[in-house]
């Protein structure tokens, strides 16, 4: 008796300690399924003639009409349904956004474009999953540039970064060290399909002997991925811009 206890105690055991992994293994792919989460929509409408999807802060709405409904599909959901038009609008106020704001918009509007004829594309309800997921990627990707240059132009000092502008697609930043004799402008043409490719880049030198070939060693070091342009600046301060004692 007491071994049949024994072992039903070392089999409760063994299953609580399952149990704790399982559970360990969810909280994982949990976080794992939220840290890669690309839903950038929210629908705001769906009737019988249209829906309405709104992405990056309701400042993006897309529409999308649709053809007549399927005989006996009630919801109008039919997946082979045929959809007449998609439409993206802006409803950015540039005047008023801040500048990382209105560079992400035109990145995701540079991608939107690119693509041609949506309609094509998206000929039936059928490919409107894919098509709201190709989006909210992008939307995504761009929407976390925008903070990075929002996080450079509050904390950009620490990196001896002196000032960052934005000219249409283009991030011009000004890098500044006493300890190094330095300053240059760095400028990095950025894409819709940041930041999975690198950046092709200019060097203005204003003082000593940083340039092109200098920025080239240091970039070709810095693996593309999430948040790169930080990772970016980051390097050149460490590399470059150090006291060289």
């Amino acid at each position: 008796l007491c071994r049949e206890l024994s072992d039903l105690e070392t089999q409760n055991e063994q299953m609580l300690a399952q149990m704790n992994q399982l559970k360990e293994n969810e909280k994982s792919c949990q976080e794992l399924l939220e840290r890669y989460d690309f839903t950038e929509w929210e629908i705001t409408e769906w009737s019988e003639q249209r829906a309405v999807f709104n992405f990056l802060y309701d400042s993006i709405e897309l529409t999308v009409v649709f053809g007549p409904p399927i005989d006996g599909d009630v919801f109008g959901e039919d997946p082979s349904r045929k959809i007449v038009s998609l439409n993206f609008e802006s409803f950015l106020d540039e005047e008023k956004a801040p500048p990382s704001s209105c560079l992400v918009q035109r990145l995701i509007f540079q991608f939107i474009e690119s693509q041609g004829c949506w309609q094509e594309k998206c000929p039936t309800l059928y490919y409107l999953p894919q098509v709201l997921h190709d989006i909210s990627l992008v939307v995504s990707r761009c929407k976390i540039l925008g903070e990075e240059i929002e996080f450079l132009e509050r904390w950009g000092g620490k990196f001896n970064l002196l000032k960052t502008d934005i000219n249409d697609t283009k991030v011009k930043l000004l890098f500044s060290a006493s300890t190094a004799f330095a300053k240059f402008e760095l400028t990095l043409s950025l894409s819709a399909n940041y930041p999975s490719a690198s950046l092709p880049f200019t060097v203005q030198n204003q003082i000593g002997n940083i340039g092109e070939e200098e920025i080239s060693a240091v970039l070709s070091n810095v693996p593309i991925g999430y948040h790169y342009l930080r990772r970016i600046v980051s390097l050149i301060h460490q590399n470059l811009l150090q006291d060289p004692r």
